[in-house]
Formats: C-alpha cells, sequence, structure tokens
C-alpha cells in the first residue's frame, strides 16, 4: 500500500496527463491547425488517452489489464437510466428547435465535413459506439478513479463530471451560441454525473456505456432532424 501523499501526487500527475489532451487535441483540429495537421494531432491526442491509462496502470498501479467486466450487475440499470436520459435530450432539442439557426448548424456541419447525411451517419455510429466507449474507458474509469484518491466518493464523482463538461464546453463553443452552450453543458454534466455514479455504484464502464451510448443516439436524432428533416 503507498503512502497516502505518495499516492495523492501519483493520481495528481495521472490526471495531469490526460484531462487537458482531449481538448488540446479539439483545439488543435478546430483552431490551430484546421486541415490535415490538425486531424492528425487529434488522432494522436486519441491514440494518447487510450494507451497511457492503460500503461498507468500496467506499469505504475501493477494491476492486470482488464476489460472492466460487470460482476456486481448494473447493466439493466445502465439501460433504464439510457432511456431516461434520453427523454429529456429530445425535449430539449425540441424546446431550442425554434431558436435554433439551421443555416449556422449547416457550417457546422460543413465545417466539420459532415454536410452530406452519409458522413453524418457514418461519424454518429462511431461517436455513439466507440467514442462513447473511449470516454467511458478515459473519464469514469481512469480520471474519476483518480479522483477518489484525492477526494470522497461524492467529489470525485461530481469532479470528474465537471473536467468532462469542460472539455466538452470547449468543443461546442466553437461552433454555437453561448445559450446553447450553457443548455448543453448542463446536459452534459448531467450525463456525466450519472454515468460517474455507475462506475461507483458497479465498478465497471459497461452500465455508463449503455446509458451513454442512449444519450448519443438521442443527441445526434435531434441533430439529424435539425440538419436534414
Amino acid at each position: 500500500m503507498l503512502e497516502p501523499r505518495r499516492e495523492r501526487r501519483r493520481a495528481l500527475l495521472a490526471l495531469a496527463l490526460v484531462v487537458p489532451v482531449p481538448t488540446l487535441g479539439v483545439i488543435a483540429a478546430m483552431v490551430v491547425a484546421p486541415g490535415p495537421t490538425g486531424r492528425l494531432v487529434f488522432l494522436a491526442a486519441k491514440a494518447w488517452l487510450l494507451v497511457l491509462p492503460l500503461v498507468w496502470r500496467t506499469l505504475v498501479d501493477r494491476d492486470p489489464p482488464s476489460w472492466s467486466p460487470p460482476r456486481r450487475g448494473g447493466l439493466g440499470a445502465g439501460l433504464l437510466l439510457g432511456l431516461m436520459t434520453s427523454v429529456p435530450i429530445g425535449v430539449a432539442a425540441w424546446v431550442a428547435l425554434p431558436v435554433l439557426d439551421r443555416a449556422a448548424l449547416g457550417n457546422v456541419l460543413e465545417g466539420m465535413d459532415l454536410s452530406t447525411s452519409a458522413r453524418y451517419l457514418a461519424a454518429a455510429a462511431a461517436w455513439t459506439l466507440a467514442n462513447s466507449l473511449l470516454e467511458e474507458y478515459l473519464w469514469r474509469w481512469f480520471v474519476l478513479t483518480r479522483c477518489e484518491r484525492l477526494m470522497g466518493g461524492g467529489a470525485a464523482v461530481a469532479t470528474s463530471a465537471l473536467l468532462f463538461t469542460v472539455h466538452h464546453a470547449v468543443a461546442m463553443s466553437r461552433y454555437l451560441a453561448p445559450s446553447v452552450v450553457a443548455l448543453a453543458c448542463l446536459g452534459v454534466f448531467v450525463g456525466g454525473w450519472v454515468w460517474a455514479w455507475c462506475y461507483r455504484r458497479y465498478r465497471s464502464i459497461w452500465p455508463g456505456w449503455i446509458a451513454h451510448v442512449f444519450a448519443d443516439v438521442a443527441v445526434f436524432t435531434a441533430g439529424w432532424f435539425l440538419a436534414f428533416g
């Protein structure tokens, strides 16, 4: 068992090595170097976020790799939470519809190279299934468990959800109006809190991932109707 102060220093170092990286990748791709260079930096950031937690678990924590089996259950809870969270997302999209600028949304999709329905659906599938899994792996397993070593369980859940939200706020502020970003950030924080609670309760990323998938399906479905409906 590591001495508590040393354990806290390690947790802080781990957070410093991963928390800024997704935001830096987004800034590189959207602001600093849009185009091939920015996309390369973005992909390198994704690779870092995939590899670093695994290396840390193996070499620093000295734990074997794990696929995070749901030994405590929770898959049904994840399904129920997913259904519950997808409904307010749909309602929020319906409420926001009259004030959203569809032309601006079209410009957003054009800037992201998602202006055709085929590209949009391909990106939606990748984000819904793969990116959500990477986010559960990073934010709910790695970031949350480092936060648990620095503070109590409830504070760790809230802190991990807040860090998750800050990253998404930076990305969304590039394309969306401040009022829409604020509404979306509230939803992201609630989602991050719920998914972090799932991990705390079941010690597996899979219940939260199921709920996360439902939320992403609701978001991309709303985006589809706004852009192409």
